[in-house]
């Protein structure tokens, strides 16, 4: 199912704290939904993907894509995007294939620069 750029992220605006009991997890799934990320309000992001190496990518790229909505936001007031341009980067981009394949060539760079890290 493809959706729209503006629907893969929610965020998680009652949060209570480090998740100790089931109704925490359950509210934050519920939150989540079918998205591959939220935003945890005043806490911090929680991605998800059907492999390890694409939920580490949503990350990164929700992680980079944050600090650069607060800097635009510092210098102004951003320019949206248009929800067709939106849609048609989700196709190139946002796929979970893209995903993982995205993370692929970190994951090669890690491995290389630190060969015992799977020992």
């Amino acid at each position: 199912m493809r959706r729209e750029y503006q629907e893969d992220h929610a965020v998680f605006d009652d949060y209570t704290g480090v998740v100790l009991d089931l109704d925490e997890g359950d509210r934050l799934a519920q939150t989540l939904g079918d998205r591959k990320a939220v935003i945890l309000r005043n806490h911090g992001l929680l991605t998800v993907g059907h492999s390890v190496d694409e939920a580490a990518w949503w990350f990164i790229t929700m992680e980079r894509s944050c600090q650069a909505q607060l800097m635009a936001e510092a210098a102004g007031t951003p320019i949206l995007i248009r929800p067709e341009i939106a849609q048609l980067t989700y196709t190139q981009v946002g796929t979970h294939y893209m995903g993982w394949f995205s993370f692929q060539s970190l994951y090669d760079m890690i491995v290389r620069q630190q060969p015992d890290l799977l020992e």
